[in-house]
């Protein structure tokens, strides 16, 4: 087997001492530049590749962000990953991504993986199942810089940023009844989840100021993926009082409700409307396309992980923040009568 090539390996190739070779390659002012040239050129020959986990001890600093998200199959967070990595990149840090698979134990284990590797901060999305905050009582003890985005975990004295959940949901509810929908339903995300308390908490406003009379059978609280939405609309379609328009708190649940309807015989839009909270880049391509509340993604993202920089710069400075985003509404092919009011 071929071994690692050493900083004593390229010294001794070229009959140096093992300090001015580590300078070179740390580009010091003590090493002449011709001497540089020689040492990186002879470096890169013998296949040397610098020991990150040595330098990180020595130094004391990774320049590494450890990331949890929930999934990564979910038009949402393969955006936010993006705009994370881009701005990580040009911060010259690392981005080290796990994913918990909606598993509140693997996140935890996630997490302890990371803190292991002595990452400088750490950026997480919590899963649906997350109520147990030990994990994070580790971090904040540990003075690991960490900022929760879209999906929070509030009152640890992280910082967070997030969607403007419970208002993009309120005017865009608002909006369906003002367009004279009446019977509306909502496949609501899990009440412990931010997302799903407050997008629940719009849903119900605007239907309270609009003194519309919801069933109880209508509100089904569940998680946020397509299987949810099939499994709430096979629910509510038993009923032989069916609504006008289901409100998904996420696209894949808008995504579950249009199979499920779809393998009943209920035809989309003539027979029921849909909009969900947050779209895909793929919606226009569906038949019918789905009206949605649109979040801003790639902003989010780029906003979390500078926030996370920016505490990990900045230790003795940094201030507990908390970053809301707007949304905007975008009607598609479903609930085409709110463009008319």
């Amino acid at each position: 087997m071929k071994k690692h090539v050493t900083l004593q390996d390229i010294a001794n190739k070229l009959n140096i001492s093992k300090v001015s070779v580590s300078k070179a390659l740390r580009d010091h002012p003590d090493i002449s530049t011709l001497t540089k040239q020689r040492i990186t050129a002879t470096a890169q020959k013998m296949g040397y590749m610098p020991n990150f986990i040595a330098r990180n001890l020595s130094s004391r600093q990774s320049n590494t962000i450890g990331l949890v998200v929930p999934k990564i199959a979910h038009h949402f967070f393969a955006s936010a990953i993006e705009a994370i990595y881009q701005t990580a990149y040009m911060n010259n840090y690392e981005i080290i991504m796990t994913v918990s698979q909606e598993n509140a134990e693997h996140e935890a284990k996630h997490i302890q993986t990371l803190l292991s590797m002595h990452v400088d901060g750490l950026l997480v999305s919590v899963t649906e199942q997350t109520k147990d905050n030990t994990i994070f009582d580790l971090v904040k003890k540990r003075g690991t810089p960490l900022v929760f985005f879209d999906r929070v975990v509030e009152g640890l004295g992280f910082s967070t940023v997030t969607n403007d959940d419970e208002k993009g949901t309120y005017l865009a509810i608002k909006k369906i009844i003002e367009a004279g929908y009446t019977k509306i339903a909502h496949l609501a995300g899990y009440g412990h989840s931010n997302i799903g308390y407050n997008r629940r908490k719009g849903f119900e406003s605007a239907a309270k100021e609009g003194k519309l009379k919801i069933p109880n059978d209508w509100i089904i609280e569940g998680g946020f993926a397509e299987q949810d939405g099939y499994d709430g609309f096979m629910s509510i379609q038993k009923s032989a009082n069916l609504p006008e328009v289901i409100f998904a708190v996420t696209y894949p649940v808008a995504l579950g409700i249009q199979l499920a309807a779809q393998e009943t015989g209920i035809k989309i839009p003539d027979q029921l409307e849909i909009i969900s909270f947050g779209g895909s880049i793929y919606n226009r391509f569906g038949s019918p396309s789905i009206t949605y509340i649109d979040q801003p993604i790639k902003e989010l993202g780029a906003r979390a992980i500078q926030l996370v920089i920016d505490e990990i710069k900045n230790p003795d400075t940094a201030q507990e923040q908390h970053i809301t985003l707007p949304t905007e509404l975008i009607v598609c092919e479903t609930c085409k009568k709110i463009i008319g009011n």
